[in-house]
C-alpha cells in the first residue's frame, strides 16, 4: 500500500512540473558551470571537482528522463526518442570513462575521454530541458518587429560577455572591442578591430562563430524549432510570430518553412565544410584538427554572409591567395546565403515540379495544356536582378583591375578573382584583392554593390536586390507614363513601392548621419575611406580599406549602431517603435504635390 501510495504521487501532474523546472534548472546551472569551466583557469583539483559536478548533473539528467518513460509512460515522437537515446548512451561512455581499469585494458576507449564529449552532452541536456517548455508569445507586450530587435540585443550582449572570458583571448580586451566583435558576429558583418585568428584563442573563435550562425538565421528560429521539435506543436500566437520572421504566405506553412530553412542551413553548411577541407593542403594548414576547424568556420561565416576568417588577410593571406577552388567554394556559400530562402525554397518547389511533369509526361501520351505559376514573382525579380549585378560587377571589376590587383593572376586566377570582387561586395566580407590598393572606379561599384547587398530573407544585408528592382522598374513606368506597375504579367502593389522607397531613403539617412558623425570624430581619415567604412557596416558587408581598428572609441560606437540598424533595418525599428494602425475607416480628398 505504501509503494502504491507512493507511485501515484510520483505520477502526480504537479510533481512532473515540479520535476521539469528543476531538471530544466539543473541544466542551465550546467551550461553556467561549462561557461565557467571554459572561460578560466582552474587548478587541478578544481577541475577534478569540476568534472564531479558534471556527472551528478548529467545523472540526475538521465534519472529525470528515466522517469518521464517509465513512471508517467509520456509518449515522446521517435525524433525526440531518439535524441534522448543519444544523450542516454553519451551518459554511458562518460560513465565508462571513469572506470580507469576499462581504459587501460581498451587503449582506443581513451579517445572518448575529452571533455569535448563532456561539453556536447551538457548541450544536449540543456536543448533537451529548454525545449520542453511552451515558448508562449504575448502579441500585446511586444510586437514581431520589437522580439526580433530583442533578440539581436540580447544575442549581442551575451556574446559581448562570453568573449570577454580571460580564455577567450590572448591578450585582454575592452568593452568596447568585445562588444563591437559581438554586434559584428550577431549582424553577420566582418568588421574587426582585432585579428580574429591570432587574438582569439580556439574558445573565443568558436563563440564567435556560435554568433555567427545564430545571427544570421536569427535565435528566434532556433528556438521556435526546438520547441516545435520535442513538444510537437505551438500555439497560434507564436505561428504568427514565425510567420513574420521566416515571411511565409500563409500561417500553416509556417513550421513548414522553418524546417526546410534549418535543413537548407545544415546542407548547405555541410557540403561547404566538405569541399572546403579538400580543397586544402598540408602546406596551408598541416594539423588535420585545424584544417577541420578552418573548414567548419569558414563554412559558416561563408553561408551566412559574415565574412569573419581566422586568416590575418582574409583569403588575400599568402598561402591562400591563389588557391582558387577555395574560392569559388566560399563564393557560391555566400550566394546561397545572399539569395535568400524564400528564393530557394521556391527554386526548390519548381525543380520537384519538373521532374514530377517530366514524369507524368513520359507516362501519359496527351501532354499537360495547364502551366502553373511555380516561380513567383519575387524569384524571378530576385533571381534576374542578382545576375545582372553579377555579370555586371565581374565585367567592370576585370576591366578596371586587369593591370592592378589582377596583374599576380593568370587567366583563370583574374576571371575567378573578378567574379569574388564582383560577389563579396554584396554583404559577403571576404577579400582576395587588397581592398585599399582598388582603383576609384572600381571602388564605386563597389559603393553601389554594398549598397544594393543582398536578397529578402537571406543572411546578407543592404538595402536588397528587390527594393533596387522595383526602384528601377517605377523608373520606367513613370517615364511610360504608367499609372502602375508591371512585371512579368503581374502588377506590382502600392505598398512593395513605398516600402522599397522608405527602405532607400532611410538607407542612405543613416549611411550619412554615420559618416558625417565618423568624419567629426577621426577627422584625420579620408572621406573615401570613411564613406567606405560607413556603406560596408550599414550593409553588413565586412569590407574595409584598413582603418578600423585605428578608428575612435566614439566612431567604434557609431559603426557599432551602423552594423546593428543595417541588421534589423531601420524600417523594422521604426515599426517596433511607432504604433501600427491597423485600419483606416476613412479617406481624405486626393491631391497633387508638385514633383520634378
Amino acid at each position: 500500500m505504501k509503494f502504491s501510495g507512493f507511485k501515484s504521487w510520483l505520477q502526480n501532474e504537479r510533481f512532473l512540473r515540479y520535476l521539469s523546472i528543476f531538471t530544466f534548472l539543473l541544466s542551465f546551472i550546467m551550461i553556467l558551470v561549462s561557461i565557467f569551466d571554459l572561460g578560466f583557469k582552474h587548478p587541478d583539483k578544481e577541475e577534478e571537482m569540476l568534472r564531479d559536478f558534471y556527472f551528478l548533473g548529467l545523472a540526475g539528467g538521465l534519472v529525470s528522463i528515466l522517469i518521464r518513460y517509465f513512471i508517467f509512460s509520456l509518449k515522446h515522437r521517435f525524433k525526440v526518442m531518439i535524441f534522448d537515446w543519444l544523450f542516454v548512451i553519451l551518459f554511458g561512455v562518460l560513465l565508462l570513462m571513469r572506470i580507469d581499469v576499462l581504459r587501460e585494458n581498451f587503449p582506443p576507449l581513451e579517445f572518448f575521454n575529452q571533455m569535448m564529449f563532456v561539453y556536447i552532452t551538457v548541450l544536449l541536456f540543456f536543448i533537451r530541458e529548454f525545449a520542453t517548455f511552451e515558448l508562449k508569445y504575448n502579441r500585446t507586450l511586444l510586437n514581431p518587429a520589437q522580439l526580433f530587435i530583442a533578440s539581436f540585443l540580447s544575442l549581442i550582449l551575451m556574446g559581448t560577455a562570453l568573449l570577454m572570458l580571460p580564455k577567450a583571448t590572448v591578450g585582454d580586451i575592452s568593452f568596447l572591442d568585445a562588444l563591437f566583435t559581438a554586434t559584428s558576429s550577431v549582424c553577420v558583418t566582418g568588421l574587426i578591430v582585432v585579428d580574429t585568428g591570432s587574438f582569439f584563442t580556439v574558445f573565443g573563435q568558436t563563440i564567435i562563430l556560435i554568433l555567427m550562425q545564430l545571427g544570421g538565421l536569427g535565435i528566434m528560429t532556433f528556438a521556435s524549432y526546438f520547441s516545435y521539435f520535442f513538444r510537437g506543436q505551438t500555439s497560434y500566437e507564436n505561428q504568427i510570430m514565425l510567420k513574420d520572421v521566416t515571411n511565409s504566405e500563409k500561417i500553416g506553412e509556417v513550421l513548414g518553412v522553418l524546417k526546410k530553412i534549418l535543413s537548407i542551413t545544415v546542407i548547405v553548411e555541410f557540403l561547404g565544410f566538405i569541399l572546403i577541407y579538400f580543397s586544402l593542403s598540408k602546406t596551408e594548414i598541416a594539423e588535420i584538427s585545424d584544417r577541420l576547424f578552418f573548414s567548419v568556420f569558414h563554412a559558416v561565416s561563408g553561408f551566412c554572409n559574415a565574412g569573419f576568417s581566422t586568416l590575418e588577410h582574409s583569403l588575400y593571406d599568402p598561402a591562400f591567395r591563389f588557391n582558387y577552388p577555395l574560392h569559388l567554394i566560399i563564393a557560391f556559400l555566400f550566394l546561397l546565403g545572399g539569395i535568400g530562402f524564400p528564393i530557394l525554397l521556391n527554386l526548390y518547389r519548381y525543380v520537384i515540379y519538373l521532374f514530377k511533369n517530366s514524369i507524368v509526361n513520359f507516362t501519359n501520351k496527351k501532354p499537360s495544356v495547364h502551366s502553373p505559376w511555380v516561380i513567383n514573382l519575387n524569384t524571378r525579380l530576385v533571381m534576374i536582378t542578382t545576375t545582372i549585378l553579377l555579370i555586371l560587377g565581374t565585367t567592370v571589376f576585370y576591366f578596371f583591375e586587369y593591370n592592378n590587383t589582377l596583374a599576380e593572376h593568370n587567366w583563370f586566377g583574374k576571371i575567378v578573382t573578378s567574379f569574388f570582387g564582383a560577389a563579396t561586395p554584396r554583404t559577403a566580407g571576404f577579400n582576395t584583392v587588397d581592398t585599399g590598393a582598388l582603383n576609384f572606379s572600381t571602388m564605386m561599384i563597389i559603393f553601389l554593390l554594398m549598397w544594393i547587398g543582398a536578397s529578402p530573407a537571406s543572411t546578407g544585408g543592404g538595402i536588397k536586390t528587390s527594393t533596387i528592382a522595383v526602384a528601377t522598374l517605377n523608373f520606367f513606368s513613370l517615364a511610360q507614363g504608367k499609372n502602375r506597375i508591371e512585371y512579368h504579367r503581374r502588377e506590382i502593389s502600392q505598398s512593395t513601392v513605398r516600402r522599397a522607397f522608405a527602405i532607400i531613403t532611410l538607407s542612405l539617412l543613416v549611411i550619412g548621419t554615420s559618416i558625417f558623425l565618423i568624419a567629426s570624430f577621426d577627422s584625420d581619415k579620408t572621406l573615401l575611406s570613411i564613406a567606405f567604412e560607413a556603406f560596408s557596416a550599414y550593409s553588413t558587408v565586412g569590407l574595409t580599406t584598413g582603418i578600423t581598428g585605428d578608428l575612435s572609441e566614439a566612431s567604434k560606437v557609431v559603426i557599432i549602431f551602423t552594423m546593428f540598424i543595417g541588421r534589423v533595418s531601420m524600417l523594422t525599428i521604426m515599426i517596433a517603435m511607432l504604433r501600427r494602425v491597423r485600419h483606416l475607416n476613412y479617406r481624405y480628398p486626393k491631391d497633387e504635390i508638385l514633383i520634378n
